[in-house]
């Protein structure tokens, strides 16, 4: 029997309940092991009201201290403008996001959440796809930006609203399959 693929979500006050919510259930029904990361491992409130951790079953939140990359397959960095916009100033983050990259693992980057991938230096001369409101920003930190609801350039996804977030978790759990196959699509896919 194969190990469990491993995700990180990284969120903090303030969170897009729509992301959160939708990424953890279809994560742990795709049989992944999730984790929550927040900033001490802390609940947070989302923007409409939603805890996490999220219900009784779920494990303790994580801090950003440990977000290691030898402990995950995939971050999935969610939405809603004020969580990643605290989320991105914290250089832990940041640097396990850029470590991800690197290591040629799944960074998947939804709504707002690619505020994080830009202060991490992961999105450069990558194609990707942004929300309105993030455009200027993906534009100005490197990538090639086009209209769209999910890109996937390499081990990069972007997603430009939540939701297209059943399109987005499809492309990420096939782009983890490709990774653990040591598979790399030779070109861009837009969705």
């Amino acid at each position: 029997m194969s190990q469990k693929s491993k995700v990180v979500i990284i969120t903090g006050p303030g969170f897009q309940d729509h992301d959160i919510v939708y990424t953890y259930y279809r994560s742990i029904e795709q049989n992944y092991d999730v984790s929550i990361a927040t900033k001490n491992g802390e609940a947070v409130i989302g923007k409409y009201g939603i805890t996490v951790p999220m219900d009784k079953r779920s494990k303790p939140n994580i801090s950003f201290d440990e977000l290691h990359v030898s402990n995950f397959d995939l971050v999935i960095l969610t939405g809603g403008h004020e969580a990643p916009d605290r989320v991105r100033q914290d250089q832990r983050v940041k640097d396990f996001v850029k470590a991800m990259a690197v290591e040629g693992k799944v960074v998947a980057g939804l709504c707002h959440g690619p505020w994080i991938m830009i202060s991490a230096d992961v999105l450069r001369d990558k194609l990707a796809c942004a929300y309105v409101g993030l455009k200027d920003d993906m534009v100005n930190s490197g990538a090639n930006v086009i209209e769209a609801d999910v890109v996937v350039d390499k081990n990069i996804i972007t997603c430009s609203y939540y939701a297209e977030v059943g399109k987005f978790m499809r492309e990420t759990f096939a782009a983890v399959d490709r990774w653990k196959k040591g598979e790399v699509l030779a070109e861009p896919l837009v969705v």
